[in-house]
């Protein structure tokens, strides 16, 4: 007996208590200082993207690259950035021009999306010495709430 295509897609009932999980493929962040553009205005929030397989691929084909293996990370960056501030065309130029505090926030923050899943990072509070978690994904600077 052949399946019909409207059954074959059929949604499942709604009373059905397992619903599909909705992946999160973007991610809100500010920098600790913020990209200057040449008009002198700073740049602090932005969204990136989890990276495809095509993303970690295709800087290893850039001349840039294969003469500077640390120039990886500015390519991949820019593949990856969606948006900072109002810049929503986020090229190597753009990244090369950021101080080196925020593309190390920009490397970590790719890691942590990307290789481990989440933005939470383990903390212990100076004062009290407690251990609890942040979201640096939530778009406030650690030790803002």
């Amino acid at each position: 007996m052949r399946r019909t295509i409207a059954a074959a897609t059929a949604r499942p009932e709604a009373d059905s208590p397992v619903q599909p999980e909705r992946l999160r493929t973007e991610f809100a962040f500010e920098l600790p200082r913020g990209y200057v553009d040449e008009s002198g205005t700073v740049h602090r929030c932005g969204v990136m993207r989890l990276a495809t397989a095509r993303d970690e691929l295709i800087p290893l084909r850039d001349d840039r690259v294969r003469e500077n293996s640390a120039y990886l990370s500015v390519v991949l960056i820019a593949r990856v950035l969606t948006r900072l501030g109002t810049i929503e065309d986020i090229h190597p130029g753009v990244v090369e021009d950021l101080f080196a505090s925020d593309l190390a926030f920009l490397q970590d923050f790719y890691r942590r999306i990307n290789a481990e899943g989440h933005t939470r990072a383990a903390v212990t509070c100076p004062a009290c010495r407690e251990n609890f978690a942040v979201d640096l994904a939530g778009g406030g600077r650690l030790g803002e709430s």
